[in-house]
């Protein structure tokens, strides 16, 4: 599978956020967006999930795909419990048995078993993040779209969660979209970083990285020069 954009505009009145955007995304891959705030990043990704319409251009790649979105804010139903919020989307498209089998595979990954029967409303920030990272990974979608996920998660559950993805990966044929402004999230877990600039949205480097993911988890100088390089792409 490949998702291909071609000529892709947006404005919102007159403020151009795409303008004739060309891009071209490989299979089992993560593709991590990294680009300051406010360049259009999270409306390109609003498009691809019909969010929102473009103004023009066309995507190719996502018909009769189906595709799991965390978004930056939690969009929860603030009357259904985590288990509830999980199981809502997943109720039209499985069984109630597996549904039901997916929702507490999830749960337990992101460390709520104990909280499924909470509320929105008697959750942190974080574990409501968490509750949208168990949605997203439970419907199971062809193409992943996470728009900064682990905002306000420790380290030791946001490393296992970026592990968890790495493993998925290698036995699904799946799209990642990792959009993050956090250049170490972006070097764990990243096979490509897009860096961008605007608006307009517009590609500074695509660059692929080289390095296993053993090497990825120690101090070394390959992850420090391709920091440096990222930073130095970002501020020129």
């Amino acid at each position: 599978m490949e998702l291909t954009i071609n000529k892709l505009k947006k404005s919102f009145g007159d403020l151009k956020v795409i303008d004739n955007l060309d891009l071209n995304f490989k299979l089992n891959k993560v593709h991590c967006i990294f680009g300051p705030s406010g360049c259009g990043k999270s409306t390109l990704f609003n498009i691809i999930a019909g969010v929102v319409p473009a103004d023009g251009g066309e995507i190719g790649g996502i018909e009769g795909k189906k595709l799991s979105y965390v978004f930056q804010e939690d969009r929860l139903l603030p009357w259904a419990t985590v288990e509830e919020n999980i199981l809502f989307v997943l109720e039209s498209h499985y069984k109630k048995e597996e549904a039901k089998k997916l929702s507490d595979k999830y749960i337990s990954l992101v460390n709520l078993w104990d909280f499924k029967n909470h509320y929105p409303h008697e959750l942190s920030g974080g574990m409501k993040q968490r509750v949208c990272i168990a949605r997203a990974f439970a419907f199971r979608g062809d193409i992943l779209v996470m728009d900064e996920p682990f905002k306000g998660l420790h380290l030791e559950l946001k490393t296992s969660l970026m592990d968890y993805i790495a493993n998925y990966l290698k036995e699904n044929n799946k799209v990642v979209f990792f959009i993050t402004h956090d250049i170490d999230e972006a070097l764990y877990l990243g096979d490509h970083i897009y860096v961008f600039t605007g608006p307009p949205l517009k590609l500074k480097k695509d660059i692929k990285i080289n390095i296993s993911s053993s090497e990825r988890k120690k101090d070394n100088k390959k992850m420090e020069v391709l920091k440096e390089e990222i930073i130095h792409i970002s501020n020129s």
